[in-house]
């Protein structure tokens, strides 16, 4: 079996680090194993292993014919069966398929926000989806909307899962006290709903009972991240909020905390909760996409509207305040993580889609 990840960028996004987990674990499965970074490369560039064969494209507008013959050029010297497509690259997929039809195109849907949207809004996407065999999806909300939107018949869930890459490398040291950090991993952007959180760490005086918020993401400084520089300004919590930018050492970072934190107000499948779980968090989480499939409240995790800012300081104090539960629920979810949304399970589902489409 010969399997192609197309993705546009290798910063780090859920859906970015999915199709590097997919390619990377598949190198130790399949015959062949490959990445194709289309638009930008990243971070995650670093995290490819060597066994996978990857290119960079250098895409530079929507139909570039440069990039869409450089990669048709990889597909058939590597005798590529399947090109898994991931969110917006499905364009240059089909664009390649034009040029060479006997190639499958399986797209996998990561943007839990699709489904507050129309068919007119994805009008491109939806007529481009005749020339999938199959849709891979994130969440069942996801894969009611393909079922009812897309010119695909065949859509199938799809789990998420983690892993640490660069394990070893430890260069990120987080401040403030021992036993008494919140990391929140997103890139600051919607839908991540960053302020929520820090309103809540500044009404419920969190920093004087001892306790730090470590923001963890890409910065790209707009006014996403401009609002939530001035309310660390305005709120005298420069000592006690803090930004680190993107970051590599993910399982060393999560080492040094106690509580994981996500609040958006739209997702798919975060692998930020299963990176929590697997750094031994306790989380608290929004309820929103496949969420509250993770999080069972009280059992994994502690759930919250993320509309509610409430909600959410009803939780963060029921957990910082009860050392016993903050071990409860680290333990619970990493092991719930670990026996249903480990690499070996999840992978075997999907060679076995595959095996589907060939």
């Amino acid at each position: 079996m010969r399997i192609l990840q197309i993705i546009d960028s290798l910063e780090a996004g859920g859906a970015e680090r999915m199709a590097v987990n997919y390619a990377n674990a598949l190198a130790k499965k399949i015959e062949f194993s490959g990445l194709v970074a289309t638009r930008k490369e990243g971070v995650l560039k670093n995290q490819i292993d060597s066994k996978v064969s990857y290119v960079f494209l250098d895409k530079k507008k929507s139909i570039d014919l440069k990039a869409v013959f450089k990669l048709r050029k990889f597909i058939k010297n590597n005798k590529v069966d399947i090109v898994h497509a991931h969110s917006s690259s499905f364009f240059i997929a089909v664009l390649v398929k034009f040029t060479f039809p006997k190639v499958k195109i399986i797209w996998h849907d990561h943007y839990g926000t699709r489904v507050k949207e129309s068919g007119r809004q994805n009008k491109v996407l939806i007529l481009m989806s005749v020339f999938f065999s199959s849709i891979f999806v994130v969440n069942l909300q996801l894969k009611e909307w393909n079922k009812k939107n897309m010119k695909c018949s065949k859509v199938i869930f799809l789990p998420n899962f983690a892993t640490f890459q660069n394990v070893f490398e430890q260069s990120t040291i987080l401040k403030g006290n021992v036993g008494k950090k919140i990391v929140f991993l997103a890139n600051l952007k919607k839908p991540k709903n960053h302020i929520l959180i820090l309103k809540a760490f500044h009404e419920l005086r969190l920093n004087e009972l001892g306790w730090s918020l470590h923001l963890i993401g890409k910065d790209y400084f707009d006014a996403y991240s401009e609002v939530i520089k001035k309310f660390i300004e305005i709120s005298s919590l420069s000592n006690d909020i803090h930004l680190y930018g993107e970051k590599n050492d993910i399982k060393f970072i999560l080492s040094q905390a106690s509580i994981g934190i996500l609040a958006s107000t739209d997702e798919g499948f975060p692998v930020t909760l299963l990176e929590y779980a697997l750094g031994n968090l306790a989380v608290i989480s929004t309820n929103v996409g496949y969420c509250s499939s993770v999080i069972k409240d009280e059992f994994t995790g502690l759930l919250f509207d993320p509309s509610s800012s409430c909600e959410v300081r009803d939780q963060l104090l029921k957990l910082i305040m009860n050392d016993l539960l903050i071990k409860k629920l680290r333990d619970n979810l990493k092991e719930y993580v670990t026996t249903n949304y480990s690499e070996e399970i999840v992978i075997e589902k999907l060679i076995l889609e595959y095996k589907k489409n060939t």
